[in-house]
């Protein structure tokens, strides 16, 4: 598949054209590992591996570990192309695009856990065949036709007898603490990391976790006394630091891996009531404003179809309803929302389904994603990420102008600088979820009205259709970005 915009130095992807590269196209945030780095020719995306990481690859390839990974559908597939004129190149090889890149801090619990739970999979097989990971982050993982794989294929090294595992510390602050904080103390503390890049600090997690954890011998054992090891040890040198992990490994690196396993599956979010999580059993639409609404969502997206492949970002998904019509007419959509329990409905449904084309994300549109990591460049922006053929922005105006006081003008500014096409539908002033919104705030909004609207969004986009939805007061909109409006 055509890969879609986004990337990191570990990631699998076709490069996007505002992303600042280095000289001969080499991505620029493609430094950390020395094993190899990742380039653009023609359009996609290339991995050149250097001479010091052959040894590595042969293995990978001769053990039999590539081919066991890659039919389990746990590592990226790639190829070996021409080397032409790299003489530091020990192969080059394309992998296979992966549709869009995502960061952990933007997956649900049950996105995280299912990352974590293959990343130590792989490396519980990897040690069958004489290798293990070398790394563990949250990072080399991308969900891809609807479930996890692992995308860095340097990540793999020859396992030494005895020999700690490195990467131990890694997994739990990418893994384990952000996890067991969500399901012990609150599910929003997911979002550092987006402040902590390199995994949530243990002894930071151990502070915030309630008493009752440290009688949970994974939870006492990965995250409490590992966090008191490394206050004790930071000072020392790697050997000794080695040594502590050692005493944690019970012996044995595998044991070490089943525990963590086991650890990170006995993890439940008990999912409390969200404000939105049950929206489409708490709403004013009639059956038939909402079969109308399906249908004639049906209609737009089928007739307007930009291209072959086309990309939507759905950009309030809520539980996926109507991403799922957009999947239905061709469409790879991202399904775009803000309440992390409906994320995590829509995600568990897609597992469910074994949905290929829907990828739930969560994503506040008000305080979206922002590039991060060394000069900014290591995660992408959320907008830099975006650029899609088609937006749906359902039920979603009045969240943004009324419950975030978003001017309208802004409002239509940032939608046609992230699609190409926008269905977007108005909710009025007299509609039931806007009187919910304004039912403990003043009216401050003079401007929110269907000619305000029009007159906003026109600036940028050109109004195809407008339709009121049968049984409601509300509109539903094709609009189509003007060439001039494209940022």
């Amino acid at each position: 598949m055509e890969g879609f915009p986004g990337f990191d130095c570990d990631e699998a992807a076709t490069c996007p054209p505002l992303v600042q590269r280095m000289s001969n196209d080499r991505i620029g945030s493609s430094f950390r590992d020395p094993s190899g780095f990742l380039f653009r020719k023609d359009g996609r995306i290339q991995r050149q591996i250097n001479r010091s990481y052959g040894d590595d690859y042969d293995l990978l390839m001769s053990s039999g570990l590539y081919d066991s990974l890659t039919d389990k559908g746990w590592l990226i597939r790639h190829a070996e192309v021409q080397i032409e004129e790299q003489t530091s190149a020990y192969r080059i090889i394309q992998p296979e695009q992966v549709s869009y890149i995502s960061y952990p801090y933007e997956w649900s619990f049950s996105q995280l856990k299912d990352a974590a739970l293959l990343t130590m999979d792989i490396q519980i097989e990897a040690l069958k065949h004489g290798m293990h990971l070398k790394d563990a982050s949250a990072y080399n993982i991308q969900f891809h036709s609807g479930r996890p794989v692992l995308i860095d294929t340097l990540s793999f090294e020859r396992y030494e007898q005895g020999k700690p595992w490195q990467a131990y510390k890694q997994f739990c602050q990418h893994f384990l603490a952000p996890l067991a904080l969500a399901a012990f103390a609150d599910f929003r503390l997911l979002r550092l990391l987006q402040t902590f890049i390199d995994g949530i600090p243990l002894d930071l997690t151990s502070r915030m976790l309630p008493r009752r954890t440290w009688l949970r011998y994974p939870l006492l054992a990965h995250i409490h006394l590992h966090a008191r090891a490394q206050r004790k040890y930071e000072n020392v040198g790697k050997d000794r630091q080695a040594s502590v992990q050692a005493s944690l490994r019970a012996s044995q690196i595998e044991g070490l891996m089943i525990s963590l396993r086991d650890a990170v599956r006995s993890l439940v979010w008990k999912n409390a009531i969200s404000e939105w999580g049950d929206y489409y059993q708490d709403t004013n639409y009639a059956d038939e404003s909402m079969e109308h609404k399906e249908r004639l969502i049906s209609t737009l997206l089928r007739d307007h179809k930009p291209n072959a492949a086309p990309t939507l970002a759905d950009f309030g998904a809520n539980t996926g309803r109507f991403s799922r019509i957009a999947s239905g007419e061709g469409y790879f959509v991202l399904a775009h929302d803000i309440d992390a329990i409906a994320v995590d409905k829509n995600y568990r449904e897609s597992v469910e389904r074994s949905e290929r084309s829907i990828l739930p994300l969560l994503q506040d549109l008000t305080s979206p994603s922002p590039a991060i990591g060394w000069a900014n460049q290591e995660r992408m922006s959320f907008a830099e990420r975006n650029k899609v053929d088609v937006g749906m922005a359902l039920a979603l105006i009045h969240h943004i102008c009324i419950a975030n006081n978003v001017p309208m003008k802004m409002a239509a500014k940032f939608f046609s600088s992230l699609c190409g096409m926008l269905i977007i539908e108005f909710v009025p002033k007299s509609d039931s979820q806007v009187a919910r919104l304004l039912a403990t705030r003043e009216d401050i909004f003079p401007d929110y009205h269907e000619d305000g609207f029009e007159d906003a969004f026109r600036r940028y986009f050109k109004i195809l259709t407008a339709e009121k939805l049968r049984g409601s007061e509300r509109t539903l909109y094709l609009l189509e970005r003007r060439p001039e409006a494209v940022n």
